[in-house]
């Protein structure tokens, strides 16, 4: 497939938050189940991640949200990279990447220091296109804060 290069990635807003649910939950239901916690960050996102000093960001082609991505506070200068998801309709056009390319560059504009992200290695497509673009796998804590993680990955901006 076709790389959309059309795509604007537009920040939070609370009329996508509803967007911002529903294309996390399809993705879990779709290889996971949806967890308390994923529960709490995505019906209240606006009070659990950007009022705690966090950030969610959304792909735009044309008037459709096609993807999106959340940048977590963990400490003033680390930020967790979580709920990222893609449409299913814009699967296979790179808007991950591209999500994940000015998820970077923003993170290196705030000139924090490390990106981290939880993931599964079943999911083999995402965990190379996060070591592509520099993400190396570090110790995951015993009991992390979702059942489905078995890999932890850092990125040193």
């Amino acid at each position: 497939m076709n790389t959309i290069k059309n795509a604007s990635i537009i920040p939070f807003d609370s009329k996508y938050a509803k967007d911002f649910a529903a294309l996390n939950v399809a993705w879990l239901e779709k290889y996971f189940v949806v967890e308390p916690l994923d529960v709490e960050l995505l019906e209240n996102c606006q009070e659990t991640i950007i009022n705690t000093g966090g950030y969610i960001f959304f792909a735009k082609v044309d008037n459709e949200i096609a993807g999106t991505f959340s940048l977590i506070k963990v400490e003033e200068d680390m930020y967790e990279l979580g709920k990222m998801a893609v449409s299913p309709k814009f699967q296979g056009h790179k808007i991950g990447q591209q999500l994940l390319q000015f998820c970077i560059d923003f993170s290196k504009d705030q000139q924090w220091k490390k990106l981290i992200l939880y993931s599964n290695r079943i999911l083999e497509n995402a965990i190379h296109i996060y070591k592509k673009y520099g993400f190396k796998e570090i110790e995951i804590e015993k009991n992390p804060m979702y059942k489905r993680s078995n890999i932890k990955m850092m990125l040193i901006l």
